[in-house]
């Protein structure tokens, strides 16, 4: 088929027809599918199910460092989690943190301290007057969250497909003080699967920003959630920032998750030793210690990085099919006509769209009424505005095959119907 707009408005309209019967067949079904959110479904939540048998009373319940794990103590962690994490992101183990479950909260609160506390003998940022923060789009709308529960500025950077654009990064960062972060999810990123290439990875670490507590939030939430044979790769932001003098620029940030339990896992940051001072001094009032049992859990479980990576095959075993899917409906229903462009991903938790412009709240919308939850149109960018109202964010792991691949259908006709619309009107 011919690209919509080439088509005279009567074929359109003949088109839009047929795409009405089949859309209200589907609304007659009172459906409810649901591919908002990056949730692990359940069959890779089972994968995980003997974890929980890892610990039983009869269990040694002390660490190197730790004389008895259900009690208080070990601020930042057993030594065995933190060589775990240091493993999965090509650190050293003294520059770990290991939290509780949710990296989320490390970010939010790694925020907070740089508000309250200040970082590189510079005052508090809450005592700065207005400061910003970039934000490469589409991004992280709970990252976007973060900063706008701060009051901080946010200012779009567009992505490419190497990563942010770095000449718009370097000048902004270079000539404007108040600019203090830039949030990254630098390998697969939320939503476009887009790995930084090494240059922009060595870009970054050799900033020179005007503001000398400019922070890197390197959010390495997928570092090893590869889904095919042809994984991408990414340089390791820790050894380029030792190469120009830059070890205090950069937090970085995963978590078990998406590996074991989202509501249970493992959360660490790793950062210098300068900024992990600012964080323990932070918490060292908000908790006498996090879950340990649960950190020893995870390392009796995986024992090491290759049990970590032996387990992520099995996640990748049930995302494969389910992102090949999505991609390939994508391909076989919307290729050719001009009304939406996807990247197929190599690994992450999402397909992100481009639908005309102008299409998107509609496309959302439609969906919705078909009975399948989208994340909101605008999500994706800070403060919810798409300036193209085009970007959507699919989430393929939740639903059960069979129910993705039924959304996936009525998506594909919903953004045919949206993009008819506006060009019958």
């Amino acid at each position: 088929m011919p690209e919509y707009s080439s088509m005279d408005k009567t074929t359109l309209k003949e088109e839009y027809k047929k795409l009405s019967d089949a859309y209200a067949q589907y609304k007659s079904q009172g459906l409810s599918l649901n591919m908002a959110r990056g949730k692990p479904g359940a069959e890779q939540l089972n994968i995980s199910n003997d974890m929980l048998l890892s610990l039983s009373p009869e269990s040694i319940f002390k660490t190197s460092d730790c004389p008895d794990c259900r009690n208080y103590g070990n601020l930042d962690g057993i030594d065995e989690a933190k060589q775990l994490f240091a493993d999965i992101m090509g650190v050293d183990k003294k520059n770990v943190f290991v939290g509780g479950n949710s990296s989320l909260n490390m970010m939010f609160d790694t925020i907070a301290c740089m508000m309250e506390l200040g970082c590189s003998g510079e005052k508090p940022w809450n005592q700065q007057g207005k400061i910003k923060f970039l934000c490469p789009v589409p991004g992280y709308d709970r990252h976007f969250g973060v900063t706008g529960y701060f009051g901080i500025e946010m200012i779009n950077v567009p992505m490419t497909e190497n990563g942010p654009d770095m000449d718009i990064v370097e000048e902004l960062v270079s000539s404007d003080a108040s600019i203090k972060g830039i949030w990254c999810v630098p390998k697969y990123s939320n939503p476009q699967g887009i790995t930084y290439s090494d240059e922009t990875v060595k870009r970054f670490a050799a900033l020179k920003p005007a503001a000398k507590d400019f922070r890197i939030m390197w959010d390495n939430a997928y570092i090893i959630h590869d889904i095919n044979d042809t994984p991408d790769t990414l340089l390791n932001i820790f050894d380029e920032v030792k190469k120009n003098g830059n070890e205090d620029m950069v937090f970085e940030f995963c978590s078990t998750s998406k590996i074991t339990f989202p509501g249970a896992g493992v959360a660490a940051a790793a950062a210098s030793e300068n900024n992990l001072a600012i964080l323990k001094k932070r918490y060292n009032f908000q908790t006498i210690g996090y879950d340990k049992l649960n950190m020893l859990r995870h390392v009796l479980y995986f024992k090491n990085l290759d049990g970590v990576l032996t387990h992520m095959q099995k996640h990748r075993a049930i995302l494969e099919p389910r992102f090949n899917m999505v991609t390939d409906m994508l391909e076989k229903q919307l290729s050719g006509l001009g009304a939406a462009s996807w990247a197929k991903p190599n690994g992450g938790y999402f397909v992100s769209v481009d639908v005309a412009e102008g299409c998107a709240k509609r496309v959302v919308q439609l969906c919705k009424e078909a009975g399948v939850i989208l994340t909101g149109a605008g999500a994706t960018y800070p403060y919810g505005k798409d300036p193209k109202d085009s970007n959507i964010r699919l989430a393929p792991t939740y639903p059960p095959v069979e129910e993705l691949e039924k959304a996936m259908d009525i998506f594909c006709i919903c953004v045919k119907l949206a993009v008819i619309e506006k060009l019958t009107k």
